[in-house]
């Protein structure tokens, strides 16, 4: 049988792993995973750990949820893949159709693409090139948030707004015009966090004065910024953004690829604005952590801005091989199904209570500046001088000593720099949470005490 020791070091032989210096992995061991079930991940040696991260995110209904099984292997019976110009199949079309059903009202049409970053290069190359059909083409620039992640792509990146990428790949990207974030962390003491974000709009909306006949969209990651350290804002801001992008005629790309399927409180995070956007780009939990798969939600404008005769050439230029992969068609529409069958956003509201409420006592925490939530994200900022706001110089990788304590103690936790943070399958159990919260404050005890 195969040991923990034995597959480190076949990995280690031919794999690149990602996010990753693999110098690394001369001392700090890499964690092999045998099999997975509910909340728990289990390696070759039979430890256990949950998943505190939802494996990246994906994970809603845990690790062999027996429903997406059963969908998963009757699809498997009746058909694998086929191409998707010029063929359809029922679960890609009972997919968008369900999608156009929960997604805010006015996305009715469907874009499938096979990962997160290629629904943002779909909705950034739509917006554009539909200008471009309507004779608008010197509306190229695309504004985005500081502090934003939207993916690791070309174009993903260029609308991002993450330093060391930036830094890296800058000679590669396109211009985009930046925003300050409404990041309400750095709010003023006394300040709320809808006074915050009311005020932090006013930069957007000045940005937007003067740039918007260049304009073609402003992309956002609704309610938290989540690569970038699981910062949050208020509602406030994405409904004073709708309007303004209403205003001067400018797309408006929500970024849900995180945060949406009840991650904040609500199936959608723009359902808390109660806005629309003109394109919804969706993934991760859209198949509950299964297969890879991604979707654009635009509105019937868009698509009406491309459908004319073949030899004008305005049709839109995208495509994957896998796009509206049967299987992923399949499980996605499982994974919709229990959000009906289960009341599941009412339950995660009640699990968010419980996680508030576990996790509380990091608010008193010496080297904790801030606890912050929203529903089923969690995140607790680790700082070497809470008082003044100075924080721990990235070089000493705090992070590290919280995930290093946490395997010891059967759960897996992935920090972000020195932001703790806790985003679990949406089935873990109150007992599993109150765990969490006690080892999380072990190790952030550990990370913070030299």
């Amino acid at each position: 049988m195969t040991t923990n020791a034995e597959l480190i070091e076949r990995d280690l032989s031919v794999l690149w792993h990602p996010c990753t210096q693999m110098s690394d992995h001369e001392w700090l061991p890499l964690l092999p995973i045998r099999r997975g079930e509910g909340v728990w991940l289990e390696d070759f040696d039979g430890n256990r750990y949950i998943d505190t991260l939802s494996s990246w995110w994906v994970n809603l209904f845990g690790h062999a949820n027996p429903r997406i099984n059963r969908a998963l292997k009757t699809q498997m019976e009746e058909l694998e893949h086929v191409i998707l110009a010029g063929c359809g199949h029922e679960p890609a079309v009972a997919l968008a159709e369900k999608l156009r059903e929960t997604t805010p009202p006015g996305l009715d049409r469907c874009f499938y693409a096979d990962n997160g970053s290629a629904a943002v290069e779909v909705a950034i190359k739509m917006s554009y090139h539909y200008w471009r059909n309507r004779n608008q083409e010197d509306r190229r620039k695309f504004v985005t948030l500081s502090n934003s992640y939207h993916g690791e792509t070309l174009g993903a990146l260029a609308v991002g707004n993450v330093d060391l990428y930036k830094a890296t790949y800058g000679p590669l990207l396109m211009d985009v015009l930046t925003a300050p974030s409404p990041d309400c962390f750095e709010r003023e003491e006394g300040e709320s966090w809808e006074e915050y974000s009311r005020r932090m709009f006013r930069p957007m909306a000045e940005l937007l004065e003067q740039e918007h006949e260049q304009v073609s969209a402003v992309i956002v990651e609704p309610l938290v910024q989540c690569a970038g350290g699981m910062r949050m804002y208020h509602p406030v801001y994405l409904k004073l953004l709708r309007e303004a992008c209403d205003h001067y005629g400018i797309h408006l790309i929500a970024d849900e690829i995180a945060v949406g399927f009840g991650r904040t409180g609500s199936l959608f995070a723009c359902g808390q604005a109660d806005i629309t956007p003109d394109f919804m780009c969706l993934s991760k939990g859209l198949t509950g952590g299964y297969l890879p798969m991604s979707a654009v939600m635009m509105t019937e404008e868009i698509y009406q801005g491309f459908y004319d005769r073949y030899e004008n050439l305005t049709a839109f230029l995208h495509s994957h091989s896998y796009t509206g992969n049967p299987l992923a068609c399949s499980v996605a529409l499982e994974t919709l199904a229990i959000f009906e069958d289960e009341d599941v956003i009412e339950r995660n509201r009640a699990k968010a209570e419980r996680i508030a409420q576990a996790f509380a006592p990091l608010a008193d925490h010496p080297n904790v500046g801030e606890v912050r939530q929203h529903g089923m994200i969690l995140a607790a900022e680790m700082m070497k001088d809470p008082k003044t706001r100075e924080p721990y110089p990235w070089q000493e990788r705090r992070g590290l000593h919280v995930y290093r304590h946490a395997l010891k103690h059967e759960a897996l936790m992935r920090p972000l720099g020195h932001v703790f943070y806790f985003m679990p399958p949406y089935v873990i159990s109150d007992e599993q949470i109150e765990h969490c919260a006690r080892v999380a404050m072990e190790g952030i005890d550990r990370a913070t005490a030299a």
